[in-house]
């Protein structure tokens, strides 16, 4: 015989009412309480990004794109090392990065 399932969870709401409706007198209480589960979304003049961050997007992608096309042509100092590569694709990477952040 398969054991019974836990419930979890519960009631939102105070027995008695339904959502957005006002709770009959219980406990003293004459209407139903505010669920504290719930969070407002956050105001769009609120999520404003710094003017530096689309600047800084865009500067570490150009730069990285800019090193990474001078290494395969040739054009970097002291010879082909990897590390311009490296260097290269962290810059993109971290443009990526930044554009996930920008709102």
């Amino acid at each position: 015989m398969a054991p019974s399932k836990r419930r979890t969870g519960g009631r939102t709401t105070p027995k008695g009412t339904k959502p957005g409706q006002q709770s009959h007198k219980q406990h003293g209480n004459p209407t139903a309480e505010a669920s504290s589960r719930y969070t407002p979304p956050i105001a769009h003049n609120v999520r404003v990004s710094p003017q530096w961050v689309p600047i800084l997007m865009f500067a570490l992608l150009g730069v990285g794109a800019v090193v990474i096309l001078f290494y395969y042509l040739g054009f970097v100092p002291g010879g082909r090392s990897n590390w311009y590569l490296f260097g290269g694709l962290s810059m993109v990477l971290g443009g990526l990065f930044t554009a996930t952040k920008y709102h």
